[in-house]
C-alpha cells in the first residue's frame, strides 16, 4: 500500500467511526479531481446553467449517508467510490433538466457507455482548447474545435475514454484500468497509444498540430 492510499485507508476509518475532521479531509482531497470529471461529463447545454460544486455537494450528501456500509465493504477505492456517486448525481440533474432531449445526446460520439454520462468529443475538444474566448480569436478556435473533434470520431471508442480518464480527469493508471476493466499494463498501452494516435491523426489533417 503507498503512502497515500495508507493515508486514505486511515482517514476513512476514522471518518467511518464519526470522525468529522477526517470525512472532511478525504473530501477536500477528492474535489479537484470530481470537478474536472463533472466539467467533462456535464452536457455543454447544461453549463452555465448548472454549478458543478452544487452536483459534487450533493453526491458529499450521498457518500455521507452510505459509508458505514461502504467501509463495511469497500468494493472499490475510495475515491471511485466518490466518482461513480458524483456520476450518479450527474446523470439524475441531465434527466431533471434535459429529459427527453436526452436522447439527442446519444447522436454524438460518446466516450463512455456505462454508469457515467458521456463525455463527447465537442467536450474533449474544448478541455484541449482551453478557455481563451477573446472575440479575436473565436473563428480560429471553432476551427480547431472541429479538427479536433473530427480527429477524436476517428479513434477507437476505448482509446478516447482512456484520454479522457487519464488526460482530463487525471486518474491513475490503476483507477483507468478499474474503471475500464483492464489489466493496469493493458490501460498504460492503451494511453501512450491513444496519445500517438491522436498525434498521428492531426499531423495527418490540414494545419496539423499548429497552435493547438
Amino acid at each position: 500500500m503507498t503512502g497515500e492510499a495508507s493515508e486514505t485507508a486511515s482517514l476513512l476509518r476514522r471518518a467511518a467511526q464519526g470522525d468529522q475532521a477526517a470525512w472532511g479531509a478525504l473530501l477536500v482531497r477528492s474535489r479537484g479531481r470530481l470537478r474536472r470529471m463533472v466539467a467533462l461529463r456535464l452536457d455543454r447545454r447544461l453549463q452555465g446553467r448548472v454549478d458543478p460544486s452544487d452536483i459534487i455537494q450533493e453526491a458529499y450528501i450521498d457518500a455521507s449517508a452510505r459509508l458505514a456500509e461502504y467501509a463495511r465493504q469497500p468494493d472499490m477505492p475510495f475515491f471511485l467510490w466518490l466518482r461513480f456517486l458524483t456520476g450518479q448525481r450527474l446523470l439524475r440533474v441531465h434527466r431533471q433538466h434535459l429529459g427527453a432531449e436526452m436522447r439527442d445526446v446519444a447522436r454524438e460520439v460518446s466516450l463512455y457507455r456505462g454508469a457515467l454520462p458521456a463525455a463527447t468529443s465537442a467536450a474533449l475538444a474544448a478541455q484541449l482548447l482551453g478557455r481563451d474566448t477573446r472575440p479575436s480569436e473565436a473563428a480560429v478556435r471553432a476551427e480547431r474545435s472541429i479538427r479536433l473533434q473530427e480527429a477524436l470520431n476517428s479513434m477507437d471508442p476505448i482509446d478516447r475514454e482512456v484520454l479522457a480518464l487519464r488526460h482530463f480527469e487525471q486518474l491513475s493508471n490503476a483507477e483507468a484500468a478499474r474503471v475500464l476493466g483492464l489489466q493496469e499494463r493493458a490501460a498504460a498501452k492503451r494511453y501512450v497509444r491513444a496519445l500517438k494516435r491522436l498525434r498521428l491523426i492531426l499531423d495527418a489533417r490540414p494545419g496539423g498540430l499548429e497552435g493547438l
